[in-house]
């Protein structure tokens, strides 16, 4: 008897591939010399590219992985004794094994939320630190967008996030890990989640959304700031950056191969933004998001077709993941087809809570390949209707 066949993976975009378009830009980058450490005409596109998308004076800083510039952002936001507003969820919260605080010397002001989404009153809460000498002073708000349980921020909802920052004094950091994700499912281009509700600077992400190594800090313009304070700071976050780039370890030598995945991914200068679709003259960030973003509400649709209280979807779908509950054993018995994450426990200690993402290579074939093998580990693993009642009555089940 031959084993099941096994699945592409579902525990992160981070699995995927890179994208085609991306290797081969970076094959066309690897044609002769350039000047390193982002002196070259990639770099320099990239520059103008950013400005095209985020406003004539936004500032780009490619560097290596999404730790390094959720780091570097906030070191650039912050000073020494500054504490950062977060979610307790938020990745630079649980999954960056404490860099903010080790690299940045910064402390983590987290509040519990609800799917993962800060709220104004999260924010306004800290003002009774400020002033406060026996208190880290909160110096920059950062929000993860898609969050980390794969929700959302609306434009609204941003903006009231970030004007209230604003009248706190705070600067306002994003983490754009997955921001072509949110661009995609609300049908928004990058500007509207950033720029235009007074962000101030992005930890833009490509790893996610089919580039290879590398991902990008944005400092937007200081002429698009909503007040005189915020224009400073990003003045200043821009002088910053370069110096935190190269002494956090984040400075690509060949920065042209980071540049050229980035240009790829948004697009030569001149080239269309394209945000309200995903069509095939849309760029690849929008295509690839949009993929994901399909996939994950194929994949919910199919497990909520089951009709079975045995699995339950925990959490909105907003984005790329999907959350369900569902029988240990089962969760045990799917995995050993494909690989997922266990993010909680479930309404019982006998059952868990799961993470399961898609990506943009992700196929609908590949989905419905999950569900079928999720309808097995449930039926495969389902106590026997007579043994469950034999043991409800106290009966051994062995007897029955």
């Amino acid at each position: 008897m031959t084993s099941p066949a096994a699945l592409p993976p579902f525990a992160s975009d981070n699995y995927a591939p890179a994208h085609p378009e991306v290797l081969a830009a970076m094959a066309a980058a690897n044609d002769g010399y350039a000047v390193a450490y982002g002196e070259d005409p990639w770099t320099a596109r990239l520059a103008e590219r950013t400005r095209e998308l985020f406003g004539a004076g936004a500032t780009v800083f490619p560097l290596l992985n999404g730790t390094g510039a959720n780091v570097v952002s906030l070191m650039a936001t912050t000073p020494r004794w500054a504490g950062v507003v977060a979610s307790d969820v938020a990745h630079v919260n649980t999954d960056e094994n404490g860099a903010p605080e080790r690299v940045g010397g910064l402390k983590l002001l987290t509040r519990p939320t609800v799917d993962g989404r800060l709220t104004v009153a999260d924010v306004e809460s800290w003002a009774g630190e400020l002033g406060d000498v026996h208190r880290a002073q909160p110096a920059v708000l950062t929000l993860t967008q898609s969050t980390e349980l794969g929700t959302v921020y609306t434009v609204e909802e941003l903006r009231a996030l970030v004007d209230a920052a604003h009248r706190l004094g705070l600067a306002v950091h994003v983490d754009g890990s997955r921001l072509a994700n949110a661009a995609a499912a609300l049908g928004v281009d990058l500007r509207a989640l950033t720029t235009d509700v007074g962000v101030d600077v992005v930890s833009l992400g490509a790893a996610k959304n089919g580039g290879m190594i590398g991902e990008a800090v944005v400092v937007l313009g200081p002429d698009d700031a909503p007040t005189p304070a915020a224009a400073d700071a990003r003045r200043a976050a821009a002088e910053a950056v370069p110096y935190l780039r190269k002494s956090t370890m984040q400075l690509a030598s060949k920065a042209r191969f980071v540049s050229a995945q980035l240009l790829a991914l948004l697009g030569e200068p001149g080239t269309a933004t394209a945000p309200g679709g995903a069509a095939d003259g849309a760029p690849l960030w929008l295509r690839n998001a949009a993929n994901a973003n399909a996939t994950a509400a194929r994949l919910r649709a199919g497990v909520e077709s089951l009709g079975t209280d045995a699995v339950r979807v925990t959490r909105p779908t907003e984005a790329n993941a999907v959350f369900a509950t569902l029988p240990r054993a089962a969760a045990d018995r799917l995995r050993e087809r494909t690989r997922f994450y266990d993010w909680a426990d479930g309404e019982t200690p006998e059952r868990v809570e799961v993470r399961w993402m898609s990506s943009w290579a992700t196929t609908p074939a590949e989905v419905d390949a999950f569900v079928a093998a999720l309808t097995e580990a449930l039926t495969e693993t389902e106590a026997p209707a007579g043994a469950a009642a034999g043991a409800a009555e106290g009966v051994p089940a062995e007897v029955l």
